[in-house]
């Protein structure tokens, strides 16, 4: 080999390191700042109950994060779900947490105290509205649940905010027309049948706790159409958060056999309080964002967090240091 050969070949070699550890550097900016040294203390996330995906998520997050952060200690609380977890923030019983768009408006259209000071972190994922019965129910519509033993989710849960608006639409009062039962996915599917004729469940779908029981128990979906969604419409207030849409087939194959279930939809957002540190913020949301691949293979709607959506947390105005996360990897 010549000796221009050999100059060309070694050039061509220092170059492609010289690109190589210029990405490497890139990279590593947009997953951790370079030089930054990581936040530290005590943070509490309240979740929800244990056999649903809120707390699946957290548990799955704080291991992420003791990633990025490992001088930060997570503390994760359970909860009933969406409404307790908007208290707790607000209260500074939680610093941070993840709740269902429709219970945040719901939150400030009733004018509780301090509204003003929640601020949203992400947009994440979507829940949908499950409405499950025995197989051999004669259970066939929303309609059809007048005289029942129906389980409305947990007092101060999104599921029962869901529940009640779902059953006015229908033209059934929840405190009079059904015999309402205080159950949530963690007792739900194991009444099913026992007790129970019907239970409400809203969450990321599948929810482990509907899923475990998928293997062992039958059920079924009972569909919630878009004529019942834009009743729900008509109530007003918070309910234009919801969409109709489809369950997908995938969702529990074993109980649904490639068929998709007409229901509703309401997004999920990570919330904070105005006063959360500009900097820890900045760094949680970039392991919420970083880690989604991660997190996706255990908890299959956190595949759905996404950097071109996460930014849209409505009613929420964004963190200050939510924002100046989106703002450092703006194309």
């Amino acid at each position: 080999m010549s000796k221009l050969s050999l100059r060309i070949g070694r050039r061509r070699a220092l170059q492609a390191t010289a690109v190589g550890f210029v990405t490497l550097g890139l990279l590593s900016w947009w997953l951790l700042p370079l030089g930054e040294e990581p936040p530290s203390g005590t943070i509490t996330f309240s979740t929800g109950t244990r056999a649903g995906v809120y707390h699946a998520y957290g548990e799955l997050l704080r291991d992420e994060l003791a990633k990025d952060m490992p001088d930060l200690k997570v503390r994760l609380e359970t909860s009933a779900g969406s409404q307790e977890n908007v208290t707790r923030v607000v209260t500074g019983a939680a610093d941070f947490t993840i709740a269902a768009a429709d219970a945040v408006e719901t939150y400030k259209t009733l004018d509780r105290p301090k509204a003003d000071d929640l601020r949203g972190v992400a947009r994440l994922y979507d829940d949908y509205v499950q409405l499950v019965v025995p197989p051999d129910s004669d259970i066939e519509s929303v309609a059809d649940l007048r005289g029942k033993r129906v389980a409305i989710g947990l007092p101060d849960s999104g599921v029962r905010l869901i529940a009640n608006r779902v059953l006015k639409a229908a033209g059934i009062d929840p405190e009079k027309d059904i015999t309402p039962r205080a159950d949530g996915i963690d007792t739900g599917p194991r009444r099913l049948g026992k007790g129970l004729d019907a239970f409400f469940w809203s969450g990321g779908v599948p929810t482990g706790g509907l899923r475990e029981i998928a293997t062992t128990s039958a059920f079924r979906f009972v569909p919630i159409d878009a004529a019942l969604v834009a009743k729900v419409h008509e109530e007003g207030d918070a309910t234009h958060y919801y969409r109709a849409t489809n369950m997908p087939a995938t969702a529990y194959p074993a109980i649904q056999h490639g068929n998709t279930v007409p229901t509703m939809a309401v997004s999920n957002l990570l919330v904070t309080r105005e006063d959360m540190d500009p900097r820890l913020t900045e760094w949680l949301t970039r392991t919420v964002l970083k880690s989604r691949d991660r997190i996706g293979r255990h908890v299959h709607s956190a595949q759905f967090v996404d950097l071109r959506t996460a930014i849209y947390t409505d009613p929420l105005s964004l963190h200050d240091g939510a924002r100046r996360y989106y703002r450092s990897v703006k194309p």
